[in-house]
């Protein structure tokens, strides 16, 4: 087994209906770019629109590299904490999950694990590009700092934003950079998000 390299990033910027707005496109071309020098072996994207076109948007950066649809990078809620592990302010959110619902997302959740957060499953490394939502980002950071599974909340991916995770063989996996926008200009970071002063 080998080192896997995991480049997560969030999909572009996206209208109400779930399209990629000229920002968004824009966004992922730039990240594109940015990705353009990495030996990327496979591009997955999430089954959503705005995933599939910031997928490919990127793509049009990296010749030749296989661009191909994980039905675990969908969009979902990965843990439904307890009401001890539970900020009050954080409560309303999960107003009206169900339990078959929160167990679906569960099962999703360990299934995103179990197909990527692993060493390469080859003798060479392996670099590979997953385009999906701040959600699923978010869980498998988590994940690599073996931090509570409530920890999930709070970890913010703004849109097109870098976050690269290795998984090594025999040691704990490496979290490289979170949410990393030095390829956006100031005025396409952070879209997505509530209107506050950002770095």
């Amino acid at each position: 087994m080998a080192t896997r390299h995991l480049y997560l990033a969030r999909h572009g910027d996206a209208d109400a209906f779930g399209e990629l707005t000229p920002s968004g496109r824009h966004q992922a071309a730039l990240l594109g770019e940015r990705l353009a020098g990495v030996p990327v072996d496979a591009l997955w994207h999430s089954p959503l629109p705005r995933a599939v076109a910031s997928a490919h948007e990127i793509a049009r950066h990296l010749s030749g590299v296989p661009v191909a649809e994980a039905a675990e990078l969908v969009d979902h809620i990965p843990y439904v904490p307890e009401p001890d592990e539970l900020p009050d302010a954080w409560a309303p959110f999960f107003d009206g999950m169900d339990a078959a619902e929160a167990a679906a997302g569960a099962r999703t959740a360990d299934a995103l694990v179990a197909r990527f957060a692993r060493p390469a499953p080859r003798d060479a490394d392996l670099h590979e590009v997953l385009v999906t939502h701040a959600y699923q980002i978010a869980w498998l950071v988590r994940h690599a700092l073996d931090a509570p599974p409530a920890r999930w909340l709070g970890l913010d991916s703004a849109n097109a934003a870098l976050t690269v995770i290795e998984h090594r063989p025999g040691l704990p996996p490496g979290v490289v950079m979170v949410n990393d926008m030095s390829h956006l200009p100031a005025e396409l970071r952070w879209t997505g998000f509530r209107g506050v002063v950002r770095p």
